[in-house]
């Protein structure tokens, strides 16, 4: 039985699965390198070795409702989306609330996690640990959860860039990059739009002479403010999600890509990218767009080779007197402290069951938490993860045998590579709405659309045709909280509270406005059975059977 287990690193990973286990009854203890919790979200002046690193002035891209953890919402002042001073407070909150703090060892670092002779029939494991006054500690545990993250280890690919060793400015990777202070009148190219090489660039374009902005592939580019000033994630919904399995990718993908061209051409800014829109995760930016327009920063196709201070591109073009390289190029990732053999390769990733656990071992007492990527936050997949990892350790859930989870893993990576665009440094990625619908129905918390139709239709309404947040999963079953509904009520209010400051006049809703409201409400709901109908064809008449009155 599974009581002592080890969580590996204080970030938003490790926070949640230290609550997870205290749920569950077990005694965690959480190994932290750092004197704090936070992980990544942790600023700090100068990037550590082996450490997340992040700017000055980030803002995480995610509306702060669909990041959140799902039984502590983010206070309503908070903005919608959050500088990362704010997402660490929020993080402390949440330590505090919940008693987390007092199970973390900080500036504890873990060098070796080690199976025991009888792991066969204990499953337990060692961990050599270095504490804060550089002595060595060996302790047993019979679980460990490893929640070290995947953005440690920058990859700067220099040999793919022929010349840079000619360079005569100066070069870094945006690990490195903390604010435009060195780009002051400088001429600087910067090297991949992902989210990061887009930010630095618009940074960067504030104080520079001139930004270059080179990519091998272009991106989409969507908007954090989207119809009528709202966050894009509010219309993440679930009604959303049933059309994305009714219609055509193909007609998915036209419909999205006009709808960003009809904001701006993507293809006139240079920013048109070869794969279709849902087949990778888009670029966030709002201001992109207004540089491109400017002048700020140009787009280039993607480096080609460097000549002193003459950087050269794939189409012949050239940036002269060029002073700073920034190579937003990805990170690799690794797990130091594990042993090789526990690891299943799969494709261009790492092979985990259900994105969590290692398919090859004879004990499920070792997990990865918060290593997945999706169109969702890390928060609440890795709280999901922790969750199921949790029941699993109790007991509670029973995995299949290794040869199952071993096809699984095979056929998760199948569709990951029919379905995404994805390389050595991005491997993995997965439908947020899906995994956590997954997950859930492996804990026995998914919402239950339509028993809620039929017993608290204004909830199923919020659940349908709001926005997919955490709240939803603890509706019911393990670790249901009893102020979820409440929460998902009270959602948009905290959306607008940060928006309301200065009060004006009521506005009456039109009887148009309120009309199309209630169509929309049937399509919800028609959307709704017909789903469940394809999907679960006895459903319906199993939970009608137990609603109709029985005679005796």
């Amino acid at each position: 039985m599974v009581q002592r287990v080890a969580v590996i690193g204080a970030g938003p990973s490790g926070l949640t699965s230290v609550k997870a286990c205290l749920d569950e009854g077990m005694e965690p203890t959480c190994f932290e390198s750092s004197d704090d919790i936070g992980g990544l979200w942790k600023f700090k002046e100068v990037s550590e070795p082996n450490r997340a690193s992040i700017y000055r002035s980030l803002t995480i891209n995610i509306w702060k409702e669909m990041m959140c953890y799902s039984d502590f919402p983010i206070p309503g002042d908070y903005p919608n989306y959050m500088h990362h001073s704010k997402i660490l407070k929020y993080f402390r909150m949440y330590a505090e609330h919940f008693k987390i703090l007092q199970h973390i060892r900080f500036q504890t670092s873990v060098k070796k996690v080690t199976q025991r002779p009888d792991f066969s029939r204990t499953g337990q494991w060692e961990v050599v640990i270095e504490n804060k006054d550089g002595l060595e500690e060996r302790h047993i545990f019979d679980a460990v959860i490893c929640c070290s993250g995947h953005f440690n280890y920058p990859n700067l690919p220099l040999k793919d860039f022929p010349g840079i060793e000619t360079f005569e400015g100066k070069y870094f990777h945006s690990w490195d990059y903390k604010g435009p202070e060195d780009m002051h009148g400088k001429r600087v190219v910067v090297i991949g739009i992902g989210n990061s090489g887009g930010d630095i660039a618009v940074e960067g374009s504030r104080v520079a002479e001139q930004v270059y902005l080179s990519t091998r592939s272009g991106a989409w580019v969507i908007r954090q403010v989207s119809d009528n000033g709202l966050p894009v994630d509010r219309f993440n919904t679930r009604f959303v999600h049933v059309m994305f399995k009714l219609l055509p990718m193909s007609f998915l993908n036209w419909l999205g890509e006009k709808k960003l061209n009809a904001m701006y051409d993507h293809a006139v800014y240079g920013l048109k990218p070869k794969h279709r829109l849902f087949s990778q995760i888009p670029v966030i930016n709002d201001d992109l767009p207004f540089k491109i327009l400017s002048g700020s920063v140009l787009v280039k196709p993607n480096l080609k080779e460097i000549r002193g201070s003459t950087v050269v591109f794939d189409d012949g073009s050239t940036a002269e007197n060029v002073d700073l390289i920034v190579f937003a190029t990805g990170y690799n990732y690794d797990f130091p402290y594990l042993p090789k053999h526990v690891m299943y390769k799969s494709g261009h990733r790492v092979g985990l069951y259900k994105h969590v656990f290692p398919p090859v071992l004879e004990q499920p007492t070792l997990a990865i938490v918060g290593f997945i990527h999706s169109d969702g936050s890390i928060m609440p997949q890795a709280e999901m993860q922790a969750r199921f990892v949790t029941r699993v350790f109790k007991g509670h859930k029973k995995l299949p045998s290794n040869q199952t989870m071993i096809k699984a893993v095979e056929k998760d990576t199948r569709n990951i590579e029919k379905n995404y665009v994805v390389s050595r440094l991005t491997p993995l990625q997965v439908d947020f709405v899906e995994y956590m619908d997954d997950l859930a129905q492996d804990i026995g918390v998914r919402p239950s659309l339509l028993w809620l139709f039929l017993t608290d239709f204004p909830l199923f309404m919020r659940v349908f045709w709001g926005p997919i947040t955490a709240y939803q999963y603890r509706l019911m079953g393990p670790g249901k909280w009893n102020g979820a509904r409440r929460a998902i009520f009270t959602q948009l209010d905290r959306m607008y509270q940060p928006l309301r400051t200065r009060q004006l006049g009521p506005q009456e809703s039109s009887t148009a406005g309120r009309l199309f409201k209630w169509s929309l409400l049937l399509v919800a709901g028609g959307s709704a059975v017909y789903y469940i109908q394809v999907h679960s064809p006895t459903l319906i008449p199993t939970l009608m059977s137990k609603l109709h009155p029985q005679i005796v």
